[in-house]
């Protein structure tokens, strides 16, 4: 009975502490109500009218798009939700020095894919990679799927639904004045590089937001917060206009075509987890624009058709007058090529329109392809493009010029070819041959835009005396392509008749561009083009003008930039005589005439570059292996080695024109009117870097290897001793040493100390068709045996040296490199 009563009397006070909450809350519901109501309405999806009032200012395209007073909104149709967009972020306008002369106005940030999906109340923005594919029609689609799983750039939420419920409404003005790294234009470099602090939201708003049929282009202004910005430094600010593209794909992807090496292309792989060979097959296709004939019927009997959709370049229209002409003839240079593809038209040069005959024109709308004039101190000029990733159909490119490039051009004008080419001997070059230097800059850089790489076998594909016939080159050119780097005729000399010193178009330009794109229409698909593809090849595989050359000049000779010829050792060696005739001139065609030492510091600088390129290229055949890419069924070897006779000759080469000291860069009338001192140290500088390349762990390796494979071989051995005898002449003969012989005597023994000691980290390359070096254990291999032998021998040759009747300098020089051979020899055994 009492537990009874104990349990009645708990309910009742639970009873009435529960009406008391109760009455407590509802008084506190009575006190918030509208409130709460408030807050979760603004979480709601509203009506249409609500969200894009009457005061919206609509334009309609590819999304409907809304400005609401200082809000942005995009109205999305539900047919484009998961549909592949291309999102390119470029830089529109720019401040002075951000990137260190490298970005510019137009310089693209990011390129990615993205799509928009729905999930719930939410809008996703989700970056989409093709990295890793496989059909749709294949179970293991699902775990590609799975397993790459897509980031989400953005969560937006929907406001409203449209009128018929057939789009969607997000609010992107927070999207688009935030700090999205993805689309930003300051990487974390630059961030750490400027110390920037943050966005300020205060200085920076969304200034345009245009829809048409295809493409989406947001403009956005953004100042940061920076301690040490590019420029300004006081203003502690980067300001900076950043351009977002987006663009719908097309919903069929063009038709790809399956990349051959031995063809110059750049290009887009993927991982296809759907073959059917035991492993993901990765698949890479060639970049290209999608022609195709409007008249298929015509393009099948041979004739020449014009293209569905032609590939048109827009000037900058800040592009000064007197150079348009020479762009545009650059641009359209390539209608030639893309005429033995079976297309007439296929690229063509435009004056952008004028604000009143198109107030829509942008140079960073993706819709249009430009030319861009940038002013800028830089001297370079590029050729980048955006792609679909899907089939590597190339989506709109620009071409960046940067102004003071041409100077460069005269510069190398005047230094490379000043002794055959009278009209090369002054500052003012004649504007035609100024104005044919940049049609063909630009014609190169379009190349690239066009999917072609440096092709840097193409001057070695042409004979060396070739190129002092005035016929042949007026006819071929300089190489077999304008994509190679062979940018002036520095083989001719003085007296040589009617030569071309300017490169052009050669065979290869032709033969590529037929390669990569003629219409092949009966292939349904990339492989069943290959067979066609490959009998191409066949046709022109032992002509060396269709060779193609991948940049990788650490080993290759015949893959040398700035190369010119088919003999490293003859080219450099005509080179240099018209270098020494130039720099003997090199005054009275500068100073002598404008009254200051500016244009002659200038050039002689620049000359030592152009001194040290023919160095270098005889350089490389010291252990020299040629690369020649091919099938199994063209036989013969992918990779031979430069026979031994020339490895020596070039060696010999080396001691004459670089070791021994270089006397005639030594002129006083230059050095003492553009510097007070430092002149032993211009030479010494010049001699360490081939000297260094001499003795790397690369070439070492290459060397050594040659005795694993071959017969007759110049020896890692040989080269070293060949090296020593030379560089050491003098203890040989009791002659005193120089300075600049001193400098590079102890310039050699500080490097056969760093190959004793130092690791060996192979460098490598992340671009495509840039080769790494070989890869091998140096502490295991002759390397350090050969370089103490080698130190070894050397000691003992100087200890009865400096007792020969040296002078005094001398014999401490030669107590010094004693001093420094004990000391790495003792520090290697430790």
């Amino acid at each position: 009975m009492k537990k009874l009563l104990l349990l009645f009397i708990c309910l009742s006070i639970v009873s009435l502490e529960n009406a008391q909450a109760q009455k407590k809350k509802g008084k506190k519901s009575k006190a918030v109500a509208a409130p709460a109501a408030k807050s979760k309405d603004k979480d709601a999806i509203k009506s249409y009218a609500d969200v894009i009032t009457k005061e919206a200012i609509t334009d309609d395209g590819l999304f409907k798009t809304h400005q609401v007073k200082k809000e942005y909104f995009y109205e999305i149709p539900f047919n484009v939700l998961n549909k592949d967009m291309l999102w390119v972020s470029r830089i529109a306008q720019i401040p002075e020095g951000l990137g260190g002369g490298y970005m510019n106005a137009g310089s693209k940030t990011n390129e990615q894919v993205v799509h928009w999906l729905r999930f719930q109340d939410k809008i996703l923005l989700k970056i989409k990679s093709f990295s890793n594919i496989a059909p749709d029609t294949k179970a293991i689609a699902k775990s590609v799927q799975v397993n790459n799983y897509e980031p989400t750039l953005y969560a937006f939420n929907i406001e409203a639904f449209n009128a018929d419920s057939t789009a969607v409404v997000i609010n992107v003005t927070k999207f688009f004045s935030e700090d999205v790294p993805a689309i930003s234009g300051l990487s974390s470099r630059l961030r750490k590089e400027y110390k920037v602090k943050k966005l300020d939201a205060s200085r920076s708003f969304v200034n345009s937001v245009k829809s048409f049929p295809e493409n989406i282009e947001v403009k956005q202004d953004f100042t940061y917060s920076a301690s040490e910005p590019p420029t300004q430094a006081k203003s502690e600010s980067i300001s900076l206009q950043m351009n977002q593209s987006m663009i719908l794909l097309p919903e069929v992807p063009m038709q790809p075509r399956l990349y051959d090496p031995r063809v110059g292309f750049f290009t887009v792989s993927q991982n296809d987890f759907g073959s059917m060979q035991l492993k993901a097959d990765e698949k890479t296709y060639i970049r290209r624009w999608r022609l195709e004939p409007k008249d298929p019927e015509a393009y099948a009997r041979g004739e020449l058709v014009e293209p569905v959709k032609p590939i048109i370049y827009y000037l900058d229209p800040g592009t000064p007058e007197n150079l348009k002409a020479y762009m545009k003839q650059g641009i359209e240079d390539w209608q030639k090529p893309f005429e033995t593809a079976g297309f007439k038209n296929a690229i063509i040069a435009k004056d952008a329109p004028t604000p009143e005959e198109d107030p829509e024109f942008s140079p960073e709308d993706i819709r249009y392809s430009v030319v861009r004039y940038v002013a800028s101190t830089t001297r370079n000029a590029v050729g980048p493009s955006v792609s679909d990733p899907r089939s590597g159909e190339i989506i709109e490119s620009d071409i960046i010029w940067y102004h003071n490039h041409l100077r460069s051009y005269r510069n190398r004008y005047l230094l490379e070819t000043g002794a055959a080419n009278v009209s090369a001997r002054t500052l003012d070059t004649p504007e035609e041959e100024i104005g044919e230097m940049m049609r063909m800059v630009i014609a190169h850089e379009v190349g690239h835009a066009l999917g072609f790489p440096h092709n840097m076998a193409a001057s070695y594909s042409y004979p060396v005396e070739s190129l002092r016939d005035g016929a042949f080159t007026q006819e071929f050119g300089l190489a077999a392509s304008l994509m190679d780097y062979t940018r002036y005729n520095y083989v001719a000399q003085p007296g040589d008749k009617n030569i071309r010193f300017i490169r052009q178009m050669g065979p290869y330009d032709h033969y590529a561009a037929n390669w990569g794109y003629r219409y092949i229409a009966e292939a349904n698909s990339a492989e069943e083009e290959v067979p066609v593809l490959d009998q191409w090849i066949a046709e022109k595989a032992n002509d060396p003008k269709y060779k193609f050359g991948r940049q990788s000049s650490t080993f290759d000779p015949q893959s040398q930039t700035e190369g010119v010829g088919d003999d490293p050792v003859a080219a450099s060696t005509y080179g240099l005589k018209n270098l020494k005739y130039v720099a003997a001139n090199l005054p009275a065609w500068t100073s002598d005439k404008t009254n200051n030492y500016d244009d002659l510091e200038e050039l002689y600088g620049e000359l030592l570059g152009v001194y040290s390129r023919y160095v270098g290229h005889v350089v490389t055949n010291v252990g020299g292996v040629f690369e020649d890419l091919k099938k199994p069924e063209q036989g013969g070897f992918v990779y031979t080695r430069l026979d031994e006779k020339s490895q020596r000759a070039s060696m010999q080469w080396l001691q004459k024109n670089i070791f021994a000291t270089p006397e005639w860069l030594i002129d006083k009338s230059i050095l003492q009117n553009i510097d007070h001192a430092g002149y032993f140290e211009k030479v010494r500088k010049l001699q360490e870097r081939h000297l260094n390349s001499l003795l790397s762990f690369d070439r070492l390796g290459r060397l050594m290897d040659a005795e694993t494979t071959a017969v007759n071989y110049y020896s890692a051995l040989e080269m070293l001793k060949d090296l020593r005898t030379g560089l050491w002449s003098e203890a040989n003969s009791a002659k005193n040493v120089a300075i600049y012989r001193r400098n590079l005597q102890r310039s050699y023994i500080d490097r056969m100390g760093y190959l004793l000691k130092e690791e060996y980290t192979p460098r490598r390359f992340n671009r495509g068709g840039f080769e790494g070096a070989i890869n091998y254990e140096v502490a295991a291999s002759d390397v350090r045996a050969l370089v103490r032998g080698e130190l070894t021998s050397l000691r003992s040759k100087l200890k009865i040296a400096r007792k020969a009747g040296v002078n005094t300098v001398t014999r401490y020089h030669y107590d010094d490199a004693i001093a420094r051979i004990d000391t790495y020899l003792d520090t290697s055994s430790k």
